[in-house]
């Protein structure tokens, strides 16, 4: 493999690139793993789908 390359992924239409840390209680970290059991999915697409929940709940 040569230095500086670099390997690519699939290809998206819409790619993460922000990175977040949050800190969580363990009761928090309990229910996430939880979800991620139940649903089948990623820890950050169970964070990306509560902010969408969140953000609709808004008052416009």
């Amino acid at each position: 493999m040569m230095l500086g390359t670099k390997k690519m992924g699939r290809p998206t239409d819409n790619p993460k690139v922000i990175s977040l840390k949050v800190g969580l209680d363990k009761g928090t970290s309990a229910k996430l793993d939880e979800c991620v059991q139940e649903m089948k999915v990623s820890k950050a697409e169970i964070v990306r789908q509560g902010i969408h929940k969140m953000h609709d709940g808004l008052k416009k």
